[in-house]
């Protein structure tokens, strides 16, 4: 199925790790994130139309909370462009507050600025 993206994402030049929230063990990283989904890059290939129980242990407290847990629909699952990696897209299923701060706070940090509209407000 193709499919093709009309919510803008934000590229993570460093990449938070996620976890299965049952087992602890790594599924991937984030490498791109919107208020209506992600993309991460693992090791191994995920299955595709499943939902996931993940966590993201943050490196400091998010509205007291220093890990956040979610559920994301996975939709495809590709090979990456660098050998031996994969890429899979997720959508959210009701994100938590938390991921929510989260996503702000990571598109407001790694958005570029209009300095000159800035300067003249």
């Amino acid at each position: 199925m193709d499919e093709k993206r009309y919510i803008k994402r934000h590229q993570l030049p460093c990449y938070l790790q996620v976890f299965n929230r049952v087992t602890n063990k790594p599924l991937g990283y984030i490498v791109n994130i919107s208020p209506q989904g992600m993309m991460l890059v693992s090791g191994t290939q995920l299955m595709s139309h499943a939902v996931f129980g993940m966590q993201v242990k943050l490196p400091s407290p998010i509205k007291g909370k220093k890990r956040i847990d979610f559920d994301a629909l996975s939709h495809w699952s590709k090979p990456d462009i660098t050998s031996g990696y994969y890429d899979t897209g997720f959508s959210f299923t009701e994100p938590p507050e938390e991921l929510t701060a989260l996503i702000d706070a990571l598109t407001e940090y790694f958005s570029f600025k209009d300095y000159q509209n800035q300067q003249q407000q």
